[in-house]
């Protein structure tokens, strides 16, 4: 079996009896297999693809994971392995943990869980290995169909054909006071493949994030991508989902980080009972194009949900988030806010949306998109948007484009500074407002430090 040979029946066939899962978790996949079939490719007649154009995104040159592709998995480091072998965890960094887990190219790696937290029934690594030996404990979360797998095609691929995920499952009532860190990574470097002698292969991950907190549970996730080396074809079609219980709290920190020639498509979505309270924080500073929906639902009174997001672009990144707020019940709050510089000839896309149902009076709900704007080819979009049946609600949006101050520039550069040092200034002060929400200094350092290296002159 070769990975370059596409998304083929005879290729799902084989990666189906390769799994050690329950019947219904193979019936799920059968099911969203078909459904992928019968899907087509987006196409910019599609409202949501209007602005993001995939045309050349070859889907046939890739394909699903296979041992040639796992020939190289021990090289990736763990937290018992000082192998530098290219990817760098950011987020990590001088950290913490209660537990760390990885995948290679979408092969799971070793994983590891602070006993203390084993002990009071915590579930953390892999979510291959886990959902097989807790079917039972996890069937319920998987037929909730938290992402709907027929939302478009690469839905349905991630639900038929993810591997390489990690599951964080907190009990009713446990509060951990580490963070739990999650890394995949992928590489597209020589491989030998079988009968064809050595063969670049495109890097694949098809990695899925299951995070659920039962009631009143409390916890930190850190999760991040990485590829091993700088060029490299690859291809991430993924799935996030969180589940926050009654009264859980959750801080949810992602960071998208891959090389400049991966593709990466990802649907992603909260769910948040009564009184739950979520932070969720992403970073999209890789890629070469990203097209991601990330969805957050108010399921239960008196919810609360803070969305932070940090995009930084360069030469031709083209990097399409679409944020859904959708209010079900009374009394909810929501305040979403995503900052984006961009260089070069990047170009983002922001398309937000802030859904109250009929049922869900007296909502608070905001939504934010500032752009900076550090090349005069660069391009960002903002479309906010609101959806409203109810009539006891307070809902606001807003969006700004503008590029650097030249009157701050004269002025960090007649103290000393050089126009470059100036620059990076101004730009980790444009980001400052989201960086204050990050109560993890390493995670906040890390953050910063990325979208600084990569700043240059204008």
């Amino acid at each position: 079996m070769n990975s370059t040979t596409g998304f083929t029946q005879e290729a799902f066939d084989a990666f189906l009896a390769s799994r050690d899962e329950p019947a219904w978790l193979t019936q799920i996949r059968q099911d969203d297999w078909s459904c992928f079939l019968q899907k087509s490719m987006p196409s910019a007649c599609d409202e949501e693809w209007m602005r993001t154009d995939i045309r050349l995104l070859k889907l046939d040159r890739f394909g699903l994971p296979d041992d040639s592709q796992k020939a190289s998995a021990d090289l990736i480091d763990n937290a018992d392995s000082n192998v530098d072998w290219g990817p760098q965890t950011l987020l990590a960094e001088g950290v913490d943990l209660g537990g760390r887990a990885a995948s290679y190219n979408s092969h799971p790696q070793e994983s590891n869980l602070e006993a203390k937290w084993s002990d009071r029934g915590v579930l953390f690594g892999s979510l291959d290995a886990l959902v097989a030996e807790h079917g039972d404990l996890l069937r319920p979360f998987f037929e909730q169909r938290i992402v709907d797998p027929s939302h478009d095609k690469f839905s349905a691929l991630s639900s038929a054909c993810w591997c390489g995920g990690t599951l964080l499952y907190v009990p009713k009532g446990v509060c951990i006071d580490q963070p739990f860190h999650s890394l995949s990574a992928m590489s597209s470097v020589p491989t030998l493949a079988t009968g064809s002698g050595i063969d670049n292969l495109p890097g694949i991950d098809l990695g899925r994030t299951l995070v659920i907190l039962e009631e009143g549970a409390e916890a930190t996730m850190l999760s991040e991508t990485a590829s091993s080396n700088d060029t490299g074809h690859g291809l991430h079609c993924g799935t996030i989902e969180l589940l926050v219980g009654k009264e859980a709290s959750l801080r949810y920190v992602s960071l998208q980080n891959w090389n400049l020639d991966t593709w990466h498509f990802a649907h992603q979505r909260a769910l948040i009972g009564q009184q739950g309270r979520l932070q969720w924080t992403i970073g999209a500073l890789g890629s070469r194009l990203a097209k991601v929906n990330q969805r957050v639902a108010l399921t239960g009174q008196d919810a609360e949900s803070q969305v932070n997001g940090v995009m930084f672009t360069q030469q031709h990144q083209h990097l399409c988030y679409n944020t859904h707020q959708h209010h079900q019940a009374p009394n909810c709050h929501s305040d979403l806010l995503y900052k984006t510089a961009l260089q070069d000839r990047s170009r983002t896309v922001w398309r937000g949306m802030i859904q109250v149902d009929k049922r869900a009076q007296q909502t608070n709900a905001y939504q934010r998109n500032d752009n900076l704007l550090l090349s005069p080819k660069a391009r960002a979009d903002s479309i906010p948007g609101l959806e409203i049946e109810a009539d006891d609600v307070r809902c606001t949006h807003g969006s700004t484009s503008g590029r650097v101050d030249k009157s701050q520039l004269f002025y960090a550069m007649s103290r000393g500074y050089t126009r470059q040092e100036a620059i990076r200034m101004i730009v980790a002060g444009f980001f400052q407002q989201i960086f204050d929400r990050i109560s993890i200094p390493g995670v906040r350092d890390a953050l910063g430090t990325a979208i600084g290296q990569g700043v240059r002159e204008l």
